[in-house]
């Protein structure tokens, strides 16, 4: 045996039928689509959505909200979380580069420190934005807490 002369299993294969030549083929004519109508035809394609002239579901339910385009969405930090980096890792400066190598947020994600927990290492803190307790707690502990 080599492979060349490999072949499946008895049975394991099944030839395509071969529609539309000729009438002796016994699936010519119509070839299998019928009469008439959309279907039949050559390139034919089923609108998305399309439920057979029935008011689609995306046009029946009522839409309403706003959504903002240019609302900027910025990845929530809290304090217990700088307190636990401080703690366990020794950091001193927090940046968005720090926060991104601990896998606190990504690359491009625009950073906000929020107040939740107690923070009592003396930080110097440089990210996109704080909340007002963020940030007066920040400098309750001795750190800075500027905007890059």
């Amino acid at each position: 045996m080599s492979l060349n002369n490999i072949k499946p299993a008895e049975g394991a294969t099944k030839s395509t039928k071969r529609i539309g030549r000729g009438q002796g083929s016994g699936s010519a004519g119509t070839a299998g689509r019928g009469h008439k109508g959309a279907k039949s035809r050559s390139g034919y394609s089923k609108k998305v959505g399309f439920e057979g002239g029935q008011m689609p579901l995306q046009r029946r339910v009522p839409k309403f909200g706003f959504k903002n385009f240019n609302r900027v969405e910025y990845k929530g930090i809290n304090l217990d979380a700088l307190q636990k980096l401080a703690e366990e890792k020794k950091i001193t400066e927090i940046t968005p580069a720090v926060l991104n190598e601990n896998g606190l947020v990504a690359k491009k994600d625009l950073v906000k420190i929020l107040g939740r927990g107690e923070l009592k290492a003396k930080l110097k803190v440089t990210v996109h934005g704080y909340s007002a307790t963020a940030k007066a707690a920040i400098e309750a502990a001795g750190g800075t807490a500027e905007v890059c």
